[in-house]
Formats: structure tokens, sequence, C-alpha cells
């Protein structure tokens, strides 16, 4: 009776463990993409999607982020306008994913990727 009690206690216990495991925030969404500006001027972005599309983000503030933007997953392009210069980065973006597109203290670009599902 007590090794039956056991079994069927572990098998409950394994089920909630599962049934909690399989719930996940985010199923077959988009990416989304925004752009943090912690660089030295207004910063004007063009965004080329997998698609062809073009899509602008413009007057970004030092100090200040965009709102986020949802893409098609794949290579999507990021053409940053400073001033008079133009910075370039391109990401693959992936289902369920958010990416914060950075333009640094030095005008530099980078790409912090996060997985919608483990927040």
């Amino acid at each position: 009776m007590k090794n039956q009690f056991k079994k069927i206690t572990l098998l409950a216990t394994s089920l909630v463990i599962m049934a909690i495991s399989s719930c996940k925030e985010c199923k077959n969404e988009d990416p989304r993409a925004r752009i943090i500006n912690e660089g030295t001027d207004v910063a004007s972005v063009q965004i080329k999607t997998t698609g062809g599309n073009t899509e602008n983000i413009n007057n970004i503030e030092p100090g200040t982020a965009s709102e986020f933007r949802s893409y098609a997953p794949g290579m999507i392009k990021f053409t940053v306008s400073i001033d008079t210069s133009d910075y370039v980065i391109e990401v693959e973006m992936s289902e369920c994913f958010e990416y914060d597109i950075k333009i640094d203290e030095n005008n530099n670009l980078t790409s912090v990727p996060t997985d919608r599902n483990e927040k």
C-alpha cells in the first residue's frame, strides 16, 4: 500500500512539473526589436526586413528607447544614422525572441537577444 501511494505521488508530481514547464509565454510569435540610444546624438534608424520592406524610426533621443516593433523571422538590417554617419548591424532574428539594438556612448551597435519564454 505504501509503495502504491509513493508511485501515485511521484506520478502526480511529475505531471504537475511537466504541465508547468510546458507553459510558454510565447508560441511561434514574430521576433521584435527596439532601439536603445546611449549614444552622443539623436539617432534615426532604417530597418530592412527579410521580405524587403523598409521601416523607419526617427529622432530617438540620447538616453531613450524606441517602442518594440515586430518583424518576420530572418536577417534584419538596421542602418543607424547619427549626425552625418551611418552605422549598420545585421541581426538574425528568431521567433519568440526580443532584441535590444543598443547604440553605446561611442556610437557602436550591439544586439542583445532575450528569449521571451525565459523572462
